[in-house]
């Protein structure tokens, strides 16, 4: 068996332009622009090389960050990039059959799978898929935070020989990491590590998370935000059950609302859908301080979606007198 070590850059839409408010069929986190990847071959020996440009069809105008980040710019997709159902011909020619893929990280396995899907493409094949962070966890400090890849590298004392943020380059490195530990031994004990991970507390998200939870096999958003406020929405510090306010949308399929303890008071809960296989989703529920960052997160669009809903209350109790047009009853004055 090889191992596939694949790195992926994507365009998103800017924030209310026309692409952001035209529904697709398949809800993704963005538009799969460039994939590289790195072969690492059975004993562990970093072998060949893949990369793609792909030309995006949904999301077509490159998002500024997104060019600034990556360096990839508009033109040069347009002209070399190719659509994303020959990029994935290609792709899987080159991966072969008996391979099992890794990614530091959980976003890049998610975002193909999101765009397979969009595409109407089979997903089968990128089901032996493995977190590479997880296992250098376990590998070496045995902590269940997220790190960055410069991070691991500083720790095998790797320079870095290939620009960050290019896909090609970023899987590069993730290999040499990957080359480091012993894949076999981690892809046994893959299981415990993720559970691990998953049960305690998550170094990347904001300051202010007491616990996180996870959750499997919920059918979508109703179900998961009516669970999330249901029996298990208890007080981290007395176990009571809590209250829960308004649920607000972030991207990526994440949700917030603000939960409430007779005793203990305010407390921002957290949650994340990652699609399953068969149709089902996984969530990650974090719940925060009350008095947390994230919590005044919720706090400021609360006041801003009161406002809103005030200024529409406002409007529909008083609205505008039209203007009157000549020759319109009533517009005559009186002579």
């Amino acid at each position: 068996m090889d191992y596939i070590i694949l790195d992926m850059e994507w365009n998103q839409p800017w924030p209310g332009s026309p692409s952001a408010k035209k529904p697709l069929p398949v809800q993704i986190r963005g538009e799969i622009i460039q994939i590289g990847a790195v072969r690492i071959l059975e004993d562990q020996t970093v072998a060949d090389e893949f990369q793609v440009l792909i030309k995006p069809r949904f999301y077509r105008r490159l998002n500024k960050r997104v060019s600034k980040l990556t360096g990839i710019q508009e033109a040069r997709l347009k002209a070399e990039g190719i659509p994303f159902p020959e990029a994935m011909e290609q792709f899987r020619a080159w991966c072969g059959e008996d391979v099992a893929f890794l990614t530091w990280g959980f976003d890049d396995i998610a975002i193909l799978q999101e765009n397979l899907a969009l595409f109407q493409l089979p997903a089968d094949w990128t089901r032996r898929w493995y977190n590479a962070q997880m296992m250098f966890n376990a590998q070496t400090d045995g902590s269940s935070s997220q790190k960055a890849l410069k991070t691991a590298l500083a720790f095998f004392q790797i320079p870095p020989s290939r620009p960050a943020h290019d896909a090609l380059g970023d899987a590069y490195h993730t290999a040499l990491i990957c080359a480091r530990l012993d894949l076999k031994r981690g892809i046994q004990e893959y299981e415990a590590a993720l559970q691990s991970h998953e049960n305690g507390f998550h170094g990347a998200e904001l300051p202010g998370c007491l616990t996180r939870q996870v959750y499997y096999g919920l059918a979508g958003k109703e179900e998961a935000l009516d669970h999330m406020a249901g029996p298990d929405n208890l007080c981290p510090t007395c176990g009571a059950q809590m209250t829960c306010r308004r649920w607000f949308s972030q991207p990526g399929r994440r949700y917030m609302a603000l939960a409430q303890c007779p005793e203990h008071g305010d407390f921002l809960i957290r949650v994340r859908l990652s699609p399953e296989t068969g149709g089902t989703f996984r969530v990650s529920r974090l719940t925060y301080q009350g008095d947390s960052e994230a919590a005044l997160a919720y706090a400021k669009r609360a006041e801003k979606a009161e406002s809103t809903r005030q200024t529409r209350r406002r409007r529909r109790r008083h609205p505008a007198k039209r203007a009157t047009l000549p020759g319109n009853p009533g517009s005559m004055s009186e002579s």
